[in-house]
């Protein structure tokens, strides 16, 4: 798989090739979710933390059936691919295409996780995920209904902290 992946930065110029064989189009979905978790990862004050990193893990094992060390190999490789990249534009667009809107409610759920991996859901994570959420068709209502899962899920009736 980390070939796979490899092989997908290899191509040129794009963020995510507009062609992949078969065996390659669900690392392409893969990365792309993966890209879009770290992203908001990196949108708050303090960065990358551990708690976000292993949050994304854990959810590329259970989410994707990835093993520790695929979904590692993953993360490390989303992390640099976000930290250079200046546009959501191509991996939403793969988002968009191939998941189906219940699977785009999912990927928000993954990404209200990171959110609150941290403990604090801070103004400019919430603004990206807004963002994303609006690029690959997820309306407010279904972000919102999410948020809540998420949050029954971490045993939290309301959210504490900012905003």
């Amino acid at each position: 798989m980390i070939d796979r992946i490899k092989r997908l930065f290899a191509a040129a110029g794009s963020p995510v090739p507009t062609a992949v064989a078969a065996n390659q189009k669900i690392d392409e979905l893969h990365l792309a979710a993966a890209v879009l978790l770290a992203e908001v990862a990196m949108a708050d004050d303090s960065g990358f933390d551990d708690a976000e990193r292993r949050a994304i893990c854990r959810l590329m094992c259970t989410r994707f059936g990835l093993s520790e060390s695929e979904a590692t190999a993953l993360v490390s490789t989303s992390e640099a691919h976000a930290a250079d990249s200046v546009n959501l534009i191509g991996f939403t667009r793969v988002i968009k295409d191939n998941y189906s809107q219940q699977e785009r409610v999912e990927l928000i759920e993954m990404i209200w996780e990171v959110v609150y991996a941290d403990g604090v859901r801070h103004d400019y994570e919430d603004s990206l995920l807004r963002r994303i959420a609006g690029l690959i068709y997820v309306s407010d209502r279904d972000r919102g209904n999410a948020r809540k899962r998420v949050l029954e899920r971490l045993g939290k009736a309301t959210e504490t902290g900012p905003v």
